[in-house]
């Protein structure tokens, strides 16, 4: 199986900088999508930013400029940098990957989330 371990939340000032990890290990094959995905108190889980590999990546309107996504095929990892954050980038975060993995001799492929990581953004 596969799983995700996310890394690197916590509290913040507005106008400060986090950097998210998320390390996938497992019989991984390949890693097509990976993303980071928001949910604050009573609202549903929306979409950050995602990447592709060995494409370009995509952001909410909310965060373009602010956010960058990055990954490291070679770690199966993938990173967030969130600079200028504002009170309103309150969530846990969690993180996604579209994963071909090896069970036996065949090969799968499913949609893992991680566990989730704070980032509140307050003075």
């Amino acid at each position: 199986q596969v799983q995700l371990v996310e890394s690197g939340g916590g509290l913040v000032q507005p106008g400060g900088s986090l950097r998210l990890s998320c390390a996938a290990s497992g019989s991984i094959v390949s890693i097509n999508v990976m993303g980071w995905y928001q949910q604050a108190p009573g609202k549903q889980r929306e979409l950050v930013a995602a990447i592709r590999s060995g494409g370009s990546p995509n952001y909410a309107d909310s965060v373009k400029g602010r956010f960058t996504i990055s990954r490291d095929n070679a770690k199966n990892t993938v990173y967030l940098q969130m600079n200028s954050l504002k009170p309103e980038d309150t969530a846990v975060y969690y993180c996604n990957a579209d994963v071909t993995y090896l069970r036996g001799i065949y090969g799968y492929r499913s949609d893992y989330w991680g566990q989730g990581t704070q980032v509140t953004v307050s003075s």
